[in-house]
């Protein structure tokens, strides 16, 4: 099943187009049971259902218009192509708002909209006002407060560490009173703090606004990302002219590559192969061109090739970069970056 926008389609309507492709009884109740409408999600929204064997695998309510057209089919295997095109990669990122008394940690995804969790992490507030007197008093006074708050920014700092620890976060933005912030990124960890990118913003303020802050955070999220997609596309370029590299390029070369485990980065031009198949296998090497390579497995059946190249990646978790076609060499519709290299030529013996 692929994308559905939430508000338009009817379970009814849906399960009159999948009965009538032959879909199970168990699946059509769980499908009928997984798209009825999205309380509290507000338009415009898209929805990617995957139901098998009478259970709904995958039920994902993604913020936005569809980015491609509704489709309600019955497949040998899954087409994850919409859910990748509306989310095109697991980015996971930490946006903490602290004050010098508590810190307000809330994990994303990247283009899933609402936070993936929150926690808000309060620390003590016993003196946490400078004493406004003088003399020596005051500044026994003003470094108790102060002690108060590092300690506060010692345990938001603790808990986000954990946060990005246990989600593989791959960005920090830290928000929030300008003192508080310093404490904070000061106590966290080495790795943590080469994640972090501060943005000058306060919605605990009065009169402050939100949406300046989830502006910021939003340029941080896009800058960080395409930051990280051109790094991927320069390691192309760089492994190409190297004797034994790290990368492969063509269908041919990148299947042989997942049929072995050997793709770390999938980059794939899907419009380029949209018209090819492929075959879907029912077990390792889960992708063949051919029945001959398909070794014990058996064939499920054809599948579009982006659809059969995005099954093999998740299967062998491999991470997925879907790019226009200009971006990839010439004549080159699907490309990889390799776990190991593919070794040197070995001399045939005649």
């Amino acid at each position: 099943m692929d994308t559905l926008e939430a508000s338009d389609v009817m379970p009814g309507n849906v399960r009159a187009q999948l009965e009538a492709q032959g879909a199970a009884a168990p699946d059509l109740d769980a499908m009928a049971q997984a798209i009825e409408p999205a309380a509290g999600v507000p338009a415009p929204v898209a929805r990617f259902v995957l139901v098998h064997d009478g259970k709904a695998e995958i039920n994902e309510v993604l913020p936005g218009e569809l980015v491609l057209p509704e489709r309600v089919t019955v497949d040998p295997v899954p087409d994850l192509l919409p859910l990748v095109k509306h989310r095109p990669e697991e980015f996971p990122y930490v946006v903490a708002e602290v004050s010098r008394e508590h810190g307000e940690l809330k994990l994303y995804y990247a283009g899933a909209g609402a936070p993936e969790s929150s926690r808000e992490v309060q620390g003590s507030t016993e003196h946490l006002h400078k004493f406004h007197g003088g003399g020596w008093a005051h500044l026994r006074f003003q470094h108790h407060t102060e002690d108060v708050w590092r300690r506060n920014a010692d345990e938001v700092a603790g808990e986000i560490d954990r946060i990005v620890s246990e989600s593989g976060a791959r960005l920090v933005v830290l928000a929030g009173d300008i003192r508080a912030r310093g404490l904070v990124q000061d106590q966290l960890s080495k790795s943590t703090q080469t994640l972090v990118s501060v943005v000058d913003s306060h919605t605990h303020t009065a009169g402050a606004d939100e949406t300046l802050l989830i502006d910021q955070v939003n340029q941080r999220v896009a800058e960080q990302w395409a930051a990280e997609q051109q790094a991927l596309m320069d390691r192309l370029a760089m492994e190409e002219g190297q004797a034994n590299p790290e990368s492969a390029t063509g269908i041919g070369a990148v299947i042989h590559a997942l049929q072995q485990a050997q793709v770390e980065v999938l980059i794939l031009d899907d419009a380029a192969l949209a018209e090819r198949t492929l075959l879907a296998l029912d077990a390792e090497p889960w992708v063949a061109t051919a029945q001959e390579e398909s070794l014990t497995a058996g064939i499920l059946g054809k599948a579009p090739a982006p659809a059969a190249l995005l099954r093999a990646a998740a299967l062998t978790d491999a991470r997925v970069l879907l790019v226009p076609g200009p971006v990839l060499p010439d004549g080159v519709d699907v490309a990889a970056l390799l776990r190991w290299s593919t070794g040197p030529v070995v001399p045939s013996s005649e």
